[in-house]
């Protein structure tokens, strides 16, 4: 909503909660709110969902409304409205426990071909709306790009005991060379989405920073990650210590972004080589989006650390 304005794009956004960038205020799982929301549309970027952090305040119907019912009312709508593409932002997360292999095993290296084991009604839902994407492109034609995202959010980790044990952009650098993308990189990724949907029908695509790892790595990764940065990425030793930051002793699965770039024309620039040049500059190593952005939280009331500001 920032961003495609941009472009040149016309814009509606709809939202939950009103705000500069929120056209029309309510749920993507009100299905006459959203017929009207699309009328005149040719592109949906549908982003709108429960998270991971609303699993201890949500409901599992709630996930079910938002996340599977509301992706059906926005898929029905636009196949009625002859929209003629739609993105959908899914996650990661969706791989559930496929991404934690069984201990003294290798770090698991994840493309868009691993099999999602659902971890939480969060894996759940965004996989079975995944599937609703795949049955409508199929029974309808309707061009679907879904963009795997990891983690790109700017709140801190919801691990008590990670929180305590690294600084926040220590954690958040190092999860780059993995887990991480950053936000400027996502929004780029939905815009290649946008433009190549047509052609491609329909694509699932993982979006996260570029590894400079291997899958030659994997087994090293899960034993002694901080030996295997320091020969793929040498300077980091030196920018880490000048901050007092330490890299993660393990690193149990890798995201291959690889099909993304290729089939999408991607392009991420916010990788872990450019954080530390960042840092060796003396600059932030986020982009400018992300710091615009900030952090939102999850939540209408404080709630430990997922405040609404």
């Amino acid at each position: 909503m920032r961003e495609l304005p941009r472009d040149g794009h016309e814009v509606a956004g709809l939202d939950v909660l009103p705000s500069p960038y929120t056209t029309l205020v309510g749920s993507v799982a009100d299905r006459a709110l959203v017929a009207r929301a699309m009328r005149g549309v040719d592109a949906v970027v549908h982003a709108a969902t429960l998270h991971k952090p609303h699993v201890g305040s949500h409901a599992r119907q709630a996930f079910v409304d938002a996340n599977v019912s509301g992706t059906l009312a926005l898929l029905e709508a636009a196949v009625a409205a002859g929209v003629g593409r739609f993105v959908f932002t899914s996650t990661t997360s969706a791989f559930g426990r496929a991404l934690t292999p069984p201990p003294g095993a290798p770090a698991a290296w994840i493309t868009e071909d691993v099999v999602p084991v659902p971890r939480n009604v969060y894996g759940v839902t965004k996989t079975a709306a995944e599937d609703l994407c795949l049955l409508v492109h199929r029974d309808h034609g309707l061009p679907v790009v879904i963009l795997r995202t990891s983690r790109f959010f700017p709140e801190a980790d919801d691990r008590d005991d990670v929180r305590s044990a690294y600084d926040d952009l220590n954690l958040k650098v190092a999860e780059l060379l993995y887990r991480r993308a950053d936000l400027a990189d996502v929004v780029d990724a939905h815009r290649c989405a946008l433009e190549r949907a047509p052609e491609i029908g329909f694509g699932r695509y993982i979006v996260t920073a570029t590894t400079p790892f291997t899958r030659a790595d994997l087994a090293e990764l899960r034993a002694d990650a901080p030996a295997v940065v320091r020969r793929r990425v040498p300077a980091s030793e030196a920018v880490f210590a000048a901050r007092g930051w330490r890299l993660l002793p393990s690193i149990e699965r890798v995201y291959d972004n690889a099909r993304a770039r290729a089939e999408l024309g991607w392009a991420p620039r916010y990788d872990f080589a450019a954080a530390l040049a960042a840092l060796t500059a003396g600059e932030d190593p986020r982009s400018p989006l992300a710091l615009a952005v900030g952090a939102k939280g999850y939540h209408a009331e404080t709630t430990g650390i997922y405040t609404t500001r």
